[in-house]
């Protein structure tokens, strides 16, 4: 390997065997610097790493030379770890959609960063960045690529955050910047996505209708399939997860004593571990329907399929895709479905809460703020009683009014004679006044 010493051994440049380029390197600041000239020729790699010397000795005086760990070592690490400590706990699905984000997005803009160069500032010109250069879609013509949407973007800054959170962690980054939104004002608060009792009725008259009368006899059990799966999901108010993992032996048929009703007790597994929930009693017709109809073993599933196109499809028949705020109803809506019909009905909140595996809290911002039943007329309209002193209060009395001199006396009254004053009467006044 061929070596050259330049600045009093200060700077050193030479080239690999395997190279046909020269290599500049330097120790300055407690950590060694390298590049690659690019040049073949001595004479101009010499003056290329004085150059770049030169510039590291003024950055440094001026302290603007910053080391340390990049942003795509941290992300590198994130993923790592990710991966390992939420095994079981997130879909791989998930996963993959991080790892699509950080290579896509993320890497591109902060991969060669410094951890110590990524403030509030940086991430805005990130923001900006976005929208100014909207990334196509696989397979998508790249004239019509569209800005991202708000939550494309809040997906984004979150795993920027836990990358910064892993660096945090390995003491390689003293805090995490702020990298809330400015300009940002309070977020509405909007409705989830639900069927009005109408459009409920619809839904499902829709589907038995399909039911009935599928387009193709080997769609039949499909559309029967679905027909049932809307009827017990908005009767159950099951998450759409926790119906795809439900067994025949999940659920029970029982008369419930309290009510003196058949309904359904259901063992629930999904997002929030392990559950319970009763039914209303119109879930128990479907499941019957789905006994005869399947002949299952207990440990088949009730839902093997999601049959997604078949409901969508139904839903663009008949104009239910969308509510009237333009959110997409998808089978998660009949849960939605179920909570609002349920206190529409007067039902208590934490009753419906503990059944759903919610929080009072999410049903009180999500589903109660817009549910007219939920407001007590009674309550609201409250007037103060009005005292004894109020109620005997007299009317406000008239301006009095001083009777004229021809309405104060009749017609046949003569009228009196005008007093004069005599000149003797007004000396003796003038007088008494002086």
């Amino acid at each position: 390997m061929l070596k050259h010493a330049l600045f009093d051994g200060r700077l050193h440049i030479y080239k690999r065997d395997d190279s046909k380029y020269w290599q500049a390197s330097t120790y300055l600041d407690r950590r060694n610097h390298r590049t690659s000239t690019k040049e073949e020729v001595l004479t101009r790699a010499k003056e290329f790493a004085e150059d770049w010397y030169l510039d590291l000795r003024g950055k440094h005086r001026a302290g603007h030379l910053k080391h340390g760990k990049r942003f795509k070592e941290a992300a590198k690490q994130f993923l790592r770890e990710y991966e390992v400590i939420t095994q079981g706990q997130r879909h791989p699905r998930w996963v993959t959609r991080l790892e699509t984000i950080l290579d896509r997005h993320l890497l591109p803009f902060f991969g060669e960063r410094l951890l110590a160069e990524i403030n509030a500032g940086l991430v805005q010109e990130y923001r900006i960045h976005r929208h100014e250069n909207p990334v196509p879609r696989p397979g998508q013509d790249p004239e019509k690529a569209t800005p991202p949407s708000f939550s494309t973007m809040h997906h984004e800054i979150v795993t920027l955050r836990q990358v910064l959170k892993t660096a945090e962690r390995h003491e390689w980054l003293r805090s995490v910047p702020d990298l809330s939104p400015p300009f940002k004002q309070s977020d509405k608060v909007k409705p989830r996505p639900w069927f009005s009792p109408e459009e409920y009725k619809q839904l499902y008259k829709a589907t038995r209708r399909r039911a009935q009368n599928p387009k193709r006899k080997r769609y039949k059990w499909s559309c029967e399939q679905l027909h049932d799966y809307v009827l017990f999901m908005a009767n159950t108010g099951l998450r759409p997860d926790e119906s795809a993992r439900l067994e025949y032996r999940d659920v029970q048929v029982v008369e419930e004593e309290s009510t003196d009703e058949t309904i359904l007790h259901i063992e629930v597994r999904g997002k929030r571990g392990f559950g319970y929930c009763k039914s209303m009693p119109g879930a128990v017709t479907p499941f019957r329907r789905l006994l005869e109809r399947n002949k299952p073993q207990p440990t088949d599933r009730l839902f093997p399929l999601h049959h997604r196109e078949l409901f969508n499809n139904i839903l663009e028949e008949e104009g239910l895709k969308y509510d009237r705020d333009g959110n997409r109803r998808t089978p998660y809506s009949l849960r939605h479905t179920y909570i609002c019909m349920r206190l529409m009905e007067g039902a208590d909140i934490y009753q419906i809460a503990k059944n759903c595996r919610t929080s009072v809290e999410m049903i009180e911002k999500f589903y109660a703020s817009h549910i007219k039943n939920m407001l007590d007329a009674a309550a609201i309209n409250v007037r103060r009683p009005r005292t004894a002193k109020a109620k005997g209060a007299k009317k406000a009395k008239e301006p009095k009014r001083w009777p004229s001199r021809r309405t104060d006396r009749s017609e046949d009254e003569p009228r009196p004679a005008r007093k004069t004053k005599t000149l003797g009467t007004r000396r003796a006044q003038a007088v008494r006044s002086s």
